[in-house]
């Protein structure tokens, strides 16, 4: 109960920090807002998914990916700020506190977590305006949404992890960025995975990312007309596919990145 009180002032500390610098979550914004407006009306009407080439229909398979990629991508401003707080030796001063040593971490990943599903819901009014519609019941959903954001959350670890591991925050900002685009790039984010060359199909289809987004389609009702899904496991089960993924990362980079801030600053 204590180490869940310390996590909530800490997170709370961060709410209201980014609540005071509303620019941070503007310029968050207008990324993901470009990619919605170019990818729908740049490329739909020209790639095929499933059966069907029109715009509505690539439009609703797009969705799911944009909406995975604006959480994953939240990573590299988790992995920034954590830098900036040891940078600014702020990390010490938690430190000299009697507080638990994971609440620092845990605090700022809920407080990005909060961000990020803000970010999600102006994104998904965006998406509305375009023309994106859903098609399963409200409770589905709704279920879509949570794995989205419980991806972003388990992506913000890894962010946190890099955080730990850079010296400055620029550094944290571009290695929490590299390694994100081929991840996102290559998976069923914008295309249909069935379509790529044989070895980056498998690397797609086991791609945590990719999981989230057919799990994510799946409870939108967004599947195009005609389309078949890969054979591959995370495929064929990703709601089951995108829980498992998201817990062993969280669980995995949640001890790596509390054992590198004991080490760190102990």
């Amino acid at each position: 109960m204590s180490a869940t009180n310390d996590s909530l002032v800490i997170a709370r500390r961060n709410l209201i920090r980014m609540g005071r610098i509303p620019e941070m979550i503007i310029f968050g914004l207008i990324q993901p807002i470009m990619f919605v407006v170019l990818f729908t009306y740049v490329f739909g009407g020209s790639i095929q998914v499933g059966s069907s080439t029109s715009t509505q229909a690539y439009r609703e398979f797009l969705m799911a990916g944009i909406f995975a990629q604006t959480v994953t991508f939240a990573t590299a401003g988790a992995g920034a700020g954590i830098a900036d707080d040891m940078h600014k030796g702020l990390i010490d001063r938690f430190r000299s506190l009697p507080m638990a040593r994971g609440a620092v971490l845990t605090g700022r990943t809920l407080a990005d977590l909060v961000q990020t599903t803000l970010t999600l819901v102006v994104l998904a009014v965006v998406a509305l305006i375009v023309g994106w519609r859903t098609h399963e019941n409200f409770g589905k959903v709704l279920a879509g949404f949570g794995l989205l954001l419980l991806l972003g959350y388990a992506f913000s670890w890894i962010g946190a992890l890099i955080g730990l591991s850079v010296r400055t925050p620029e550094a944290a900002t571009s290695g929490g960025l590299i390694w994100l685009f081929p991840l996102t790039f290559i998976s069923n984010a914008f295309v249909d995975a069935n379509q790529m060359p044989t070895f980056l199909r498998h690397i797609a289809e086991w791609n945590p990312f990719s999981a989230t987004v057919q799990a994510s389609r799946e409870l939108f009702g967004n599947l195009p007309p005609g389309f078949q899904p890969p054979d591959a496991w995370p495929m064929q089960h990703p709601v089951w596919a995108s829980l498992i993924w998201s817990v062993v990362i969280i669980l995995t980079f949640r001890t790596l990145a509390v054992r590198k801030y004991r080490r760190a600053h102990g």
